[in-house]
This record gives structure tokens, sequence and C-alpha cells, in this order.
């Protein structure tokens, strides 16, 4: 009988999660849209599970023009009743106006810098301010940090919406600005890899 690997505690059974988990969480992403994407994906799910997100995850990209935000920036109020329409979404006109204004936020906010990844690793912690050690307890009591709480005073003050701190940790967490994966997961040590890799001068 094959043994399961050890995951972080809050993974479920279904595959569809444990991919999310095994293949995407915690790896850094320099990608501009896929961060794109991810910071629209956490505002609708405000108030929700990750898991009803990512099972619409498709449907949400169809929906959105696969996130490429100089597209969604141009959406008008035909798109908004679309998106209101969709069954295959989360159907909240506040989500959804606010992915769009998001998008106008990313292409102003690249006016000034030279990727969205440029600006979002900005925010990466200092390894020093990292707890020792990352455990389900520890888990459990990291909603936010002081760099999420920096990043979403920033993106708030440039207009952006629904970033508040607990949904920019969350975002730092899937997008591998932190690695979250409990010690005894069994991805860890390849996120941790991926992230020694990665040369934040060339983004």
């Amino acid at each position: 009988m094959k043994t399961e690997p050890i995951r972080c505690f809050w993974v479920d059974d279904s595959q569809l999660y444990r991919d999310y988990h095994d293949n995407e969480w915690g790896f850094p992403v320099t990608d501009d849209r896929r961060l794109f994407e991810k910071i629209c994906l956490e505002g609708f799910q405000a108030g929700l599970s990750w898991i009803t997100i990512l099972k619409k995850r498709e449907n949400f990209r169809a929906g959105f023009a696969h996130f490429d935000w100089s597209q969604v920036a141009r959406f008008g109020d035909k798109d908004i009743e679309r998106l209101v329409n969709d069954a295959g979404i989360i159907r909240h006109r506040g989500k959804i106006e606010a992915a769009i204004n998001n998008a106008r936020c990313a292409e102003k906010l690249m006016e000034s810098e030279k990727s969205l990844a440029a600006y979002f690793w900005k925010f990466e912690p200092a390894p020093a301010t990292r707890p020792q050690h990352i455990t389900r307890d520890a888990l459990r009591s990291m909603t936010q940090s002081t760099e999420s709480l920096a990043l979403s005073k920033d993106l708030k003050k440039r207009g952006w919406k629904f970033v508040g701190p607990t949904t920019m940790y969350a975002f730092m967490q899937a997008m591998g600005l932190v690695n979250d994966h409990e010690e005894t997961c069994f991805v860890r040590q390849a996120a941790l890899k991926a992230r020694k890799k990665l040369d934040l001068n060339k983004l």
C-alpha cells in the first residue's frame, strides 16, 4: 500500500488541493500575470475557502481574459454584467468591480515599477524576522505580518481594493515570498531550493 507523503495540515483529501499544495503553494512566483491573478483571486476568496476558488479558477481565467490586466482594465459595464451572471465564478459585484479597479491600478503601478514582480518582491521579509520553526501552531497564529501590513498599506494608498493585511499575507504565502510549508512537509525543501535559485536582480 502506497504511503502518502506528509503535507501541511490544511490540505484536504482532494487531488485538486493536493496538486495545488505540492506544485504551486509556497514556490516563488515572478510571472506578472500569475501575481495579478492571485491577488485578484485572493480578493474573491474573502469570506470563502480557497478550495472554492480553486475549483472555479479556470472559469475565472476565462471570464477575466486570463488576467491580462491591460485587457481587464478596459472592462466596462457590459463586462461587469456578464461576470455577475457567470455561474462559473463568484458572482459578487463588489469583488468583480474591485478586480477591474485593480487592473487599472496595476497599469498605473507599471509607470513607476519595472514589473509587478519587482514591486511585490520588495516586500519579502528578511530571513532573520521569520520564525525558526514553521509548525502547525505557528501557522495558525500567523495571519499577517509586518511586511503584509506594509504591502496592504501601500496598495491601498495606490487605490487597490480587497488587499487587507491578512489577504496580503495569504498572497505572500502562496507566491513564495514566505515559505510557510511546515517543517515536516515534504514540499518545504523543494520550495526553499526554488527560492535559492531566484535572482531578484533580474526581475
